[in-house]
Order: C-alpha cells, then structure tokens, then sequence
C-alpha cells in the first residue's frame, strides 16, 4: 500500500465518526420534529446547545487522557466539586473582580486535584483507573460534606454572562467549537500533537525517540481538570446552585462522548471536534425523548448501544491489527527460536 493511500485511509478514519454523528443527528432531528414540530424551536436548540457545553469540555479533557493511554474517571465527581465550590465563591452579591477571583478558585482547586492524582499514577505507580476511581470517591464525599443537600445560589449575573446569544446559539459554544478546531489541527499538523499521538501509541518507542512521554501524561491529566473546571462554570448555568450530584454523570458520559468522537481506548487516537459532536449527539438524544414519548431509561440504553457500536466500528479494525502484529512477531521469533535450533 502506497503512502498517500494510507495517508487517505487515516484521515478518512478520523473524519468518518464526525460525519456519521452529524448524519444521524440531521436524520434524527428530521424525525423527531415530524413528530413534533416544537422540537426545531429556537427555545429548544438553545437549550440544547447550553446543555451540551459542559459536557463538550468534560469530553475534550478526557480525549486528552485517552489520548495518552490514560483514563480519568474522576471527571464526574470533580466537576461537581467545582460547581460546588462555586456556589459559595460565585455569591449573588458578588462583583465582576470578586467573580473573576472565585472562578480562579474552583481551577486551583481543579489543579490541585490534577496535582493528586499524577502523584497516584506516577509516584505511587498505581493505574490510572484505580487512581481516579479512589479521586472519584474522595471527591464526591467532600462534595457532599460541603453541600448535604443541594443550595447556595450563584450569582445570576456571571451565569447570563456566559449564556449570551446570537439567535439560539450561545457565544460560549461558537468558541468551544473554535477552539476544538484549533486543538484537532494542532494534534494533527504539529510535532507537538504528533507526539502526544505517539505517546499513546507506543509509549516505549516514543521515549526512545526522545519524547518526553512523561511530561506529556502530566499535562494531559492537568488538560482534564482544567476542562473540568470550565465545564462547571457551564454546569452553573443549568443548576444554578451548588448540588453534589449534578455532575457524576459526567464520568461515563465524557467518556462516551470522546469515544463516539472517535478517541481510541488504546490510545494515539482521537478528535476534540469529534468530543464536541459527540457530547452534542448524546444531549440530542436526552432531548427528543419527551417529544417522541420516550422514557429515560431507553435514552440511557440508546446512549449504551450507540457506545458500543462505535467500539466496534472505530476500534476493531485498530485491535485486529494489533493482534496480527503480534501474532506475526510471535511466528517470527517462533521461526528464529527453530532455525537457531536447528543450526545447532
């Protein structure tokens, strides 16, 4: 195979899973608003796109993980902890100097956070599933001490700022999207994105190369909890109090979001736009089941299939060619071990 054709054949895996989401999302929306002409309001496309924002940031910090090989599943909890935290920095009362302060509180906190759980994975060497399911649930017991019960309103003037609009569609999320176009083309068209890529890939032969695969694993996890801490300023905006659930669905939903996205759980691979579409596609779905009658849970199923569905259309063509490099390594150093043999 020559090198262009394989060139075509990356980029068109990488694009595929976008395109397809955006398909299905056109094809859906026809759908439900045949059903239900009020779907296509601009009062219900706002809302969809102010929902999807913070769960579009969750899904971009943690394709930043994925992208090294890492998972953080701590994402659910510590968004929540910031939102949190913003109910009593983020007062009703407060100036614009004092909410630009407290908003620099919640992403310290979400930094020492990202501090914590790099000491777990590379000093304490522990996996970084164990390490942040342990931050998840420390995490979620501070939440829930700082707040027994949802309360601590937060100040109206900080959440319509970041929910001003150009006809239904927030400002916030046009830059969310600029920016995810921005991180894609660098991942892709530099030598910084190339390595992060190479990291994930094959951390060892990365290293040999000279990439510095650990301060690479650090930032990622640093990605992720600042995106955390942005996301729940956008939290904010829906909850408008501080509550200590509101977020942990956001660990298996982030992560289901960067994977319809097409991010690669092997690593190497993934897409921050991708992150974007699919964070918009599994909030689209959560929207249309009032309009088409349905019930939450077949949401939550319909979220689950679609997951695994893309697992299998993005992910086993890449696993069945790691299988056959190994087996293929296996019968050669089988063949070198028999000739040795035989020689002697």
């Amino acid at each position: 195979m020559s090198t262009k054709s394989r060139s075509e054949r990356l980029h068109l895996s990488r694009w595929a899973p976008i395109a397809a989401m955006i398909l299905l999302m056109i094809v859906l929306g026809a759908y439900t608003n045949s059903r239900n002409p009020a779907f296509l309001s601009s009062f219900t496309l706002n809302n969809l796109l102010v929902a999807t924002m913070p769960l579009a940031l969750a899904a971009m910090g943690q394709t930043s993980a994925l992208m090294v090989r890492a998972f953080d599943v701590s994402v659910g909890a510590l968004t929540t902890l910031c939102l949190v935290v913003a109910s009593f920095v983020l007062t009703p009362d407060s100036g614009w100097g004092k909410l630009i302060f407290g908003m620099l509180i919640v992403l310290l906190v979400a930094m020492a956070v990202a501090l914590f759980n790099v000491a777990l994975i590379r000093v304490l060497k522990l996996s970084s599933i164990i390490a942040t399911l342990a931050t998840y649930s420390i995490l979620f017991g501070i939440s829930l001490r700082l707040r027994h019960q949802p309360g601590g309103h937060i100040s109206d003037r900080f959440t319509s700022g970041l929910l001003h609009k150009v006809g239904f569609v927030p400002v916030a999320f046009v830059i969310i999207v600029v920016v995810a176009v921005a991180a894609d083309f660098w991942l892709y068209r530099s030598a910084g994105g190339l390595a992060a890529r190479a990291t994930g890939l094959d951390e060892e032969s990365a290293k040999r190369r000279g990439v510095r695969v650990g301060f690479l694993f650090v930032r990622a996890f640093f990605i992720v909890a600042a995106a955390a801490a942005v996301s729940s300023y956008f939290m904010a905006t829906n909850a408008q109090i501080g509550d200590p659930n509101y977020g942990i669905p956001y660990t298996l939903t982030s992560i289901s979001a960067a994977v319809l996205g097409g991010a690669s759980l092997l690593g190497g691979r993934g897409s921050f736009l991708g992150a974007v579409v699919g964070a918009l596609f599994v909030n689209m779905i959560t929207t249309v089941l009032p309009f088409l009658g349905w019930s939450n849970s077949q949401g939550q199923i319909a979220i689950g299939l679609l997951t695994l569905l893309a697992l299998s259309f993005y992910q086993a063509p890449e696993l069945m060619a790691r299988i056959r490099a190994g087996v293929s390594n296996f019968k050669l150093a089988h063949t070198s071990t028999s000739t040795a043999v035989d020689t002697a």
